[in-house]
C-alpha cells in the first residue's frame, strides 16, 4: 500500500512478444513468470498495473511455417494464440489483455501513426527500399523481398 506521502502509480507492463510460429519455450516462460511476479507485487503495493502482451504475428517465418504445415498463416496465428494463452494460464499468468499484432486495432493504430502529419517524429522511410528497387542491394534481402516490395 502506498503510504500517505506516496501516490499510487499507473504502470504499464509487457513482455517480449512471442512469435506466432511455434510453441512457448522455457525462455519465454521464464520472462513471463518474472513479469507476472513483479506485476502482482506492484498491485499488492496499491499501484494500478496494466499487464499486456500479444503474439508477434508478422513475418516470413510465419508464412513459411504455415506453408510447411499446409495451412493459412491466419489459421496458424489463431492456433498459436490459443496454445500460447493456454500455456500462460497453466502457469497462472493472467494478462489484462493478450492480443495479436495481426489485428484490426494494430493495423489502424499503425496507419494512424504512419499517416500523421508529425510522423517524422515516429518514422523515417528507410533509404534501402529505394536501393532495393534500383537493384543496388545495400542491405541483405531475403528470397521473398521482391514479392513484397511492390506493397511498400
Amino acid at each position: 500500500m502506498p503510504t500517505m506521502t506516496q501516490v499510487a502509480k499507473k504502470i504499464l507492463v509487457t513482455c517480449a512478444l512471442p512469435y506466432a510460429n511455434g510453441s512457448i519455450h522455457l525462455g519465454h516462460m521464464l520472462e513471463h513468470i518474472q513479469a507476472d511476479v513483479w506485476v502482482r507485487y506492484q498491485r499488492m503495493r496499491g499501484h494500478e498495473v496494466n499487464f499486456i502482451c500479444a503474439d508477434d504475428a508478422h513475418g516470413t517465418p510465419i508464412m513459411l511455417k504455415a506453408q510447411q504445415l499446409g495451412i493459412t498463416p491466419e489459421q496458424m496465428i489463431g492456433e498459436m494464440s490459443q496454445e500460447h494463452q493456454t500455456d500462460f494460464a497453466g502457469f497462472d499468468i493472467s494478462y489484462d489483455n493478450y492480443h495479436s499484432t495481426h489485428s484490426d486495432e494494430n493495423r489502424e493504430l499503425s496507419e494512424l501513426i504512419y499517416h500523421a502529419p508529425e510522423r517524422e517524429r515516429f518514422y523515417q522511410k528507410p533509404h534501402h527500399l529505394s536501393a532495393l528497387r534500383s537493384g543496388k542491394r545495400h542491405v541483405p534481402a531475403g528470397p521473398l523481398c521482391e514479392r513484397h516490395l511492390s506493397e511498400v
